[in-house]
């Protein structure tokens, strides 16, 4: 499920126990969703770890990353 600003992300997990309830916000922008057909969308693993990252997952880059911290 997302919010109306596309800014929060809920996922329903079921362990085989139970089900957990995870929310995410995004500080700037926006998460890029699919297309939903039939009214429900469905993510392959590397699109949803996209999507939580905040990565565009249509055309990912990469990012400069510091070679040193400190």
């Amino acid at each position: 499920m997302r919010g109306r600003r596309g800014d929060l992300v809920k996922l329903i997990w079921h362990d085989g126990i139970g089900l957990s309830l995870y929310a995410k916000r995004i500080e700037r922008g926006h998460f890029l969703w699919p297309s939903a057909k039939d009214g429900a969308i469905h993510l392959s693993p590397s699109q949803l770890t996209c999507l939580l990252e905040g990565v565009d997952w249509r055309n990912p880059q990469k990012t400069w990353r510091p070679e040193l911290a400190g």
